[in-house]
């Protein structure tokens, strides 16, 4: 019997993905370094640092609306609404607390709205896309 060698490869895989999934363009950024102010003697926020900046997609996912920690305590990111942001292999690894922002869209309702990460990639030995879990900001 011998093995099939037609049918969908990585890349022709990879090019469905970019073409009907990954529509979106997308930002990612973090927080970037305090910035102290002499009139307040404070400490504030500095300007987000944008780190990624192209195609990419965030789509709801199933999942359990609560996660418990082995000694039954609510997990601290616990939300009702799952997500997976999608990025290019190529694109730079999100870390937790860095905010994603849908930058251009078809649908025009998902522009503008943000998610955080809250856990870093998945992989795998047959990676198409990047996925990071995120959660509503």
């Amino acid at each position: 019997m011998s093995v099939p060698t037609e049918g969908l490869t990585p890349g022709a895989v990879r090019a469905i993905v970019e073409k009907k999934i990954r529509t979106n363009k997308i930002r990612i950024y973090r927080p970037g370094e305090p910035v102290f102010r002499p009139d307040t003697e404070q400490y504030e926020p500095g300007p987000s640092v944008t780190f990624y900046e192209g195609p990419g997609a965030i789509l709801l996912t199933g999942g359990p609306s609560v996660v418990l920690h082995i000694a039954g305590q609510v997990y601290v990111d616990d939300t009702p609404s799952r997500y997976r942001l999608l990025t290019p292999l190529s694109a730079p690894v999100a870390s937790r607390e860095d905010t994603v922002a849908v930058v251009e869209a078809e649908d025009e309702s998902a522009i503008g709205r943000t998610w955080r990460v809250i856990a870093t990639r998945a992989t795998s030995t047959l990676s198409i896309v990047r996925t990071t879990s995120t959660s509503p900001r």
